[in-house]
């Protein structure tokens, strides 16, 4: 007996209703006492042998849109954005700040908690919000900001700026971002006031994310909290990247730079557990931070330029 879903006639009848006169698949099933279930399999059925094609218009306008797609199905991201690069460092933050913030107004929803970390892109993303539609939104600092230089570039200046731009809750994080000993350090995750930020750090449902280079132009640096001794460490020791001060190898790698990590914060290794993970960086000076920080899954979403995107795609 020949199968309903091999006839050419129901068939085409069915994809006409359907694409032609916006008749729904249960409507259809009531109309030609199908199962709806055999509607869906007719409309497929109807796509795999070419009698319907499917085309989504005005794709060259967004003008990154194959390589975006590219990244994603190499590293297995989320989403990828790319941006125009441009010579100018300042020039090239700004161009990711709008593109990030332009994401974030979409796809924050009500009651989320966000993380956020620090850095100079962070801070050109949190300038080019402007539209905010979420309610009820709660930020919380990844990494504690009470350094003597650059305050503005610290999380917790950032997630405050963020909670009064979306009208919505700041859970501060009044810690140091780094101490001098890992034994200061288990001092302070038990103090009390601090429980609830380094708590919810744990339970995000994004996490905005910044990828630093320790060499050039480097926001720890500029936030004082690292000398230059330290610094020709890290480079002896092949570290080309770090998030929330915590560095990591072309790999992705972290163990070897473990006896550095006195960071009052959350632990890179649970942003892999966070559904949107937001790495913001560019530059070709910061190509190696974002491959690493890729490899490394820390990132599921990835906001670029095209030069470092390019580079990307050749790497792996």
């Amino acid at each position: 007996m020949r199968k309903v879903v091999d006839d050419m006639r129901l068939m085409i009848k069915v994809c006409d209703l359907y694409y032609n006169h916006n008749v729904s698949q249960q409507q259809i099933a009531g109309m030609l006492s199908l199962s709806r279930p055999t509607v869906s399999r007719l409309l497929s059925s109807a796509r795999e042998k070419g009698i319907v094609q499917i085309s989504v218009s005005n794709l060259g306008l967004i003008k990154y849109w194959e390589m975006e797609r590219r990244l994603e199905e190499m590293y297995g991201l989320r989403e990828v954005l790319i941006v125009d690069s441009s010579d100018d460092s300042d020039r090239q933050k700004d161009l990711l700040g709008k593109a990030a913030g332009r994401y974030l107004e979409s796809t924050i929803k009500d009651g989320s908690v966000v993380g956020v970390s620090m850095g100079s892109t962070l801070y050109e993303v949190v300038a080019h919000i402007n539209q905010p539609a979420a309610e009820d939104v709660t930020f919380v600092p990844l990494i504690g900001g009470m350094g003597q230089l650059r305050m503005d570039l610290h999380a917790n200046n950032l997630a405050e700026t963020l909670s009064y731009i979306y009208d919505g809750r700041f859970v501060p994080l009044h810690a140091p971002a780094r101490v001098s000993s890992m034994k200061i350090r288990e001092q302070f995750l038990k103090e009390e006031s601090l429980a609830e930020a380094l708590r919810m750090s744990k339970n995000l449902d994004m996490a905005i994310i910044g990828i630093g280079c320790p060499y050039v132009n480097s926001s720890i640096m500029a936030t004082g909290y690292f000398k230059e001794n330290e610094k020709e460490s890290l480079k002896e020791r092949d570290a080309v990247g770090d998030i929330c001060m915590q560095f990591y190898d072309i790999e992705g790698d972290t163990s070897r730079f473990e006896k550095d990590n006195n960071v009052i914060g959350i632990d890179i290794h649970k942003l892999r557990d966070i559904p949107y993970s937001i790495g913001v960086a560019g530059g070709m000076d910061k190509f190696s931070a974002i491959l690493g920080a890729v490899r490394g899954g820390y990132i599921n979403i990835l906001i670029t330029d095209i030069q470092c995107a390019d580079a990307l795609a050749v790497a792996q």
